[in-house]
């Protein structure tokens, strides 16, 4: 067979050649690339340029595809250094595709690209500018950095753009560019004849730089904000949004700066990217919060909240529906009333097929809230979560329809169903079903039930949400290690659903019955599902804990007792989670403490007897988990199996009374086993209040409860225990007897009717609980509101049973007799309003006044610690409630693909730069020199006339008399008693006044005569005296 070869290895192939022919080998293109491979290793050794560069061209083809090139490194250099235009391109794409920052022959490009960087066609110099980004090192860069900052004065704006962009790439590997390329870029972008593109590359490197340090560009605000005015770009007008966003908390006053342009930008620009970023930079600018008057905040956010409304209910993007719901979240902290107007839309997204979207949109409706929309909320997600699980179980169903039948012979009840499961939405995932009831558990709850006025309503949801709760795990299940839902998370969210019945049990004690109503629903409805089947599991066990507390707790509110304790000891041994186990076996104890603790029924024969039964069954049930491996469960079991044998042991031994002789019932049962469990009554406590619980002197917590305790452990799993034999009595109370009915495929044409859709009529406006409650549920519902509104004039009710109508025609049936014919009696037509003096009065309907019911709050201890939130007691109506402090508004920032600019620091280049260039510096710097001089003359002067005066004798008057004068006459005055003048001298300024001198000094005396006639004479005697006697 011949095999044409010989053109592949005579004649060259182009890069188109190696992609057809690649194409034209499928299925072998393994050996068809090794052998272009071979070919291209030969290519690149020829001496001739274009050939190395085709095969260049094709290497780098076979590289994208995922083989090595590495090995042609020094060929792709010698390439780029082609003087020709076409040759040198097409090597530096070759090294922007294959050379990595370890490539040994990078060094070597470092001359070369020097000299490209150098040349004078702009072509050539775009080359390396625009494959440094890619190849960039720390080395390279130092060394390339002289070269490559003169190009930003370039005549082409080209090569000014590039150089811009590839100093910021630069500045992500050697920090040190930006310091000597800031000036430049700054001059750049101050100049406002420079070309759009160019300014738009250097906002997008100051905007990229800005997350990191805000400050350090606020002097460019000024610039920036004549850019967003005058600039028609709108990405470059994104950039600037963002920007301005992070400069706003340094700088107050831009706020009332930026508020007019980016309201224009809002109502005119058709744009939705830009539309989203003005609205973005105004919510994380903190302009909503600072916008100056309040008119002018609320303005601005009912424009934000408008736009975003029609970018979620005319646009069908759901990228545009998912910014949407990002912004709403963020505007709903300031203006949440705004965002509770668009109720309408953001529910809308909540049956959104995108899970995103719906998680959004769920966020924002927890945070948006009142009690005036809670019904409403609530109601919508509870329809989509019985919408779910009626889907489920209509899955389940068809599956099990399937199983029973062939494919060949299919019943057309099954057909039905599938087609009716074609209409139907599909089931939601278990996790979105979990955080769904989690979210609705959380705004119903939240601040102490401020929110909630219908807690009656709201204990019918919690009684709903129970049966349609996804299924807890099975162990299978928990073992699947890709499933996205965590292990027990599932059955956590059917106890909390029990903990808030629990909650409100205990909180609202005017709620109480109907709490007590509701446990008593759920433990009915897991006793009948557990008895469908022997290996039936629970489907809400999760609920079982907290329902179950309430039955022991509060016996007294129950319907029946006796059934009650009977549904718990049939679910006791079907429950493997051990807590709840070991609450339930608690609840059982205190229900028959209450059903045997009545002291005041007689003890007969009948009651003895059903007494001993009932604690028989209880002990058989005990017995068991008295080898519970929990320990709670198996201590409460031993002490409560051991307490009623004693019981029992006394019940028997205590006969029973009759007509002639009374026997009190034994005190174990009316008195002993009831005081076990009464005492105070059992209230909410703080989250925070077991910390603040001081820990007894002499309690170590370390210390061993036994200390051979390891031996005893040891010792209990070596013994050995005798197998427990089949009893009749547990296979009378858990086995199901043989079913007795006809199977299904014979059942009459008349109940497979049942699948068909029901109508339920309901309002025009929104579907009624029939949505999303069971029937039994609304059964209830409705025969409470009857007979609460039974008595009410105002309320006009539906057709009655019994034939009547209204209690009047009881009325006149009753005095006239049977005979009376109503539709007989004439009708007179009235004109009150003819009459003089009256008026036709308009019934006014008074509104039915709203119970008030107060929800205690958590206990806590007497000065706690901050480790104890603070609760109060609160109305469900006040309105104190219904506000919110704000949360504080959390600013992201978008993060840079970069940690190294995390430590660009500018203030230095600007402090060694700013320096040398900046005039305003110098002259401040000047004028504070010149300032500091003057103040250095000053206090020189001060201190030479300090000087002078201490030098200056103390005779001189305050009136300014000259120093020279003074010591002038001093000397001409006395020019041997030097003593003495001293004398006088010293005296002169305190003496004020002179006397004749008494004794001597006559020279002194007459030389200062006439300046002492001034002075006082009584202050200046003594002082002479006193000088002369010293003299």
């Amino acid at each position: 067979m011949f095999v044409n070869t010989a053109p592949e290895l005579r004649f060259e192939k182009s890069l188109y050649d190696l992609i057809r022919g690649l194409r034209n080998h499928k299925g072998n293109e393994k050996e068809y690339i090794q052998n272009c491979l071979k070919e291209c290793r030969a290519e690149v050794r020829s001496q001739d340029m274009d050939v190395k560069a085709t095969a260049l061209l094709k290497l780098v083809y076979l590289e994208m595809v995922g083989h090595d090139m590495s090995w042609a490194s020094f060929h792709v250099l010698e390439v780029m250094s082609s003087p020709k235009y076409h040759q040198k391109r097409v090597g530096y794409l070759t090294a922007v595709q294959t050379f990595r920052p370890d490539t040994e022959v990078l060094m070597l490009a470092t001359n070369l690209i020097k000299k490209d960087l150098s040349a004078t066609a702009p072509t050539i110099i775009a080359l390396p500018i625009s494959a440094l980004p890619h190849i960039i090192t720390p080395s390279l860069a130092l060394s390339v950095l002289a070269d490559l900052l003169p190009r930003l004065s370039h005549s082409h704006p080209v090569i000014r753009k590039k150089t811009i962009v590839t100093l910021y790439r630069m500045a992500l590997v050697y920090p040190e560019t930006l310091r000597a390329a800031w000036p430049k870029i700054k001059d750049r972008l101050m100049d406002k004849s420079e070309e759009p593109s160019v300014t738009a590359a250097i906002v997008n490197v100051v905007c990229e730089l800005g997350w990191r340090r805000p400050h350090d560009f606020l002097p460019l605000a000024p610039r920036l904000f004549e850019l967003l005015v005058d600039g028609g770009n709108n990405w470059m007008a994104i950039k600037l949004i963002k920007l301005f966003a992070t400069l706003t908390p340094l700088e107050p006053r831009l706020v009332r700066k930026l508020l007019p342009p980016l309201t224009d930008l809002i109502k005119t620009t058709p744009a939705m990217s830009l539309l989203y970023e003005c609205v973005n930079g105004i919510i994380q600018g903190g302009i909503l919060g600072e916008a100056g008057e309040f008119s002018e905040r609320e303005e601005i956010a009912s424009l934000c909240v408008s736009k975003l409304r029609g970018m979620i209910s005319i646009n069908s993007d759901p990228n545009l529906k998912y910014v949407a719901l990002l912004a709403f979240n963020k505007i709903v902290v300031t203006h949440p009333f705004l965002v509770a107007q668009q109720e309408d839309v953001i529910l809308e997204c909540i049956d959104s097929e995108d899970i995103t979207i719906r998680i959004k949109a769920l966020d924002l409706v927890q945070g948006m809230v009142s009690s005036d929309n809670l019904v409403s909320i609530v109601s919508r997600l509870m329809r989509q979560l019985k919408t779910s699980s009626s889907s489920l179980e209509q899955q389940n169903g068809d599956q099990d329809a399937n199983a029973g039948t062939d494919s060949s012979d299919e019943t057309g009840a099954v057909r039905r169903r599938k087609a009716k499961s074609k209409d139907q939405p599909p089931p939601l995932p278990d996790d979105y079903a979990v955080d769904v009831i989690g979210r609705i558990l959380h705004m119903c709850s939240h601040d102490n039930y401020s929110s909630l006025l219908d807690f009656e309503w709201y204990l019918d949801v919690l009684t709903q949400l129970v049966r349609i709760a996804p299924a807890p795990r099975t162990k299978d299940m928990d073992a699947d290690a890709s499933s996205s839902v965590p292990r027990h998370l599932v059955s956590d969210i059917s106890e909390k659903i029990g903990n808030e019945i629990r909650n409100i049990a205990v909180k609202v004690k005017a709620m109480r019955p109907a709490a007590i109503q509701a446990t008593e629903l759920i433990i009915t409805r897991l006793f009948r599902l557990s008895s469908e089947s022997a290996s039936a599991r629970l489907v809400a066990a999760g609920a079982l804990k907290p329902v179950s507390y309430l039955a022991g707790e509060y016996p007294f509110e129950l319907s029946s007792a006796d059934d009650m304790l009977g549904q718990l000891l049939h679910l006791l041994p079907k429950v493997d989670s051990p807590e709840i186990l070991a609450t339930s076996m608690q609840a059982a104890i205190k229900l028959f403490a209450y059903v045997a603790g009545d002291d005041r029924a007689r003890w007969t024969a009948e009651r003895k007897a059903s007494l001993s039964l009932l604690m028989a069954r209880i002990i058989h049930v005990l017995e068991p988990l008295a080898l519970h491996p929990y320990l709670e469960v198996q201590e409460r079991a031993v002490e409560f199996n051991e307490l009623l044998k004693l019981t029992a042991e006394a019940a028997s031994g205590q006969a029973p009374s009759t007509d002639d002789l009374h026997q009190d019932p034994p005190l174990l049962l009316t008195q002993a086993i009831p005081s076990l469990f009464a005492g105070w009554e059992l209230n909410s406590v703080a989250l925070g209040a077991q910390k603040n619980v001081p820990i007894p002197a002499g309690l170590d917590l370390d210390e061993p409860i036994h200390p051979n305790l390891a031996m005893l452990l040891s010792q209990a799993d070596s013994l050995m225990l005798p197998a427990q034999e089949e009893d009749e009595f547990e296979a009378y109370y858990n086995e199901k007897p043989p079913a007795t009915s006809l199977s299904s495929a014979t059942e009459p044409a008349i109940l497979r009717l049942a699948d068909a859709p029901e109508e339920v009529s309901s309002s025009y406006q929104q579907p009624g609980e029939e949505s999303y409650l069971d029937a039994d549920i609304l059964a209830r519902r409705k025969a409470e509101r009857m007979e609460r509104n039974r008595d009410d004039p105002f309320y006009i009710g539906g057709s009655r049973s019994d034939g009547t109508s209204t209690p009047i025609h009881n009325i006149l049936q009753k005095e006239n007799g049977p005979d009376l014919d109503i539709d007989a009696i004439p009708i007179m037509k009235l004109d009150l309003g003819a009459v003089p003096g009256t008026r036709p009065e308009k019934p006014v309907s008074r509104p039915k006044p709203r119970q008030k019911l107060v929800v205690a709050a958590d206990e806590s201890l007497g000065g706690s610690g901050p480790s104890t939130p603070g609760q109060y007691d609160s109305e469900n109506n006040s309105d104190n409630n219904k506000s919110r402090a704000a949360r504080k508004f959390k600013q992201s920032l978008l993060q840079v693909d970069s940690s190294t600019l995390g430590r660009l620091d500018l203030d230095a280049a600007s402090d060694r730069l700013e320096g040398a260039y900046d005039p305003e510096k110098q002259r401040q710097e000047e004028d504070e020199m010149a300032k500091a001089m003057k103040e250095v003359q000053r206090l020189r002067l001060e201190m030479q006339r300090a000087n002078e005066r201490i030098q200056v004798a103390h005779g001189v008057p305050v009136e300014g008399i000259v120093v020279k004068k003074k010591k002038k006459a001093k000397k001409t005055q006395v020019e041997g008693a030097e003593e003495g003048e001293g004398v006088a001298k010293a005296k002169k300024k305190k003496t004020k006044k002179a006397a004749v001198d008494e004794g001597g000094g006559a020279t002194a005396g007459e030389g200062v005569a006439p300046v002492k006639t001034k002075k006082k004479v009584k202050r200046i005697a003594p002082l002479d005296e006193a000088g002369e006697a010293n003299s």
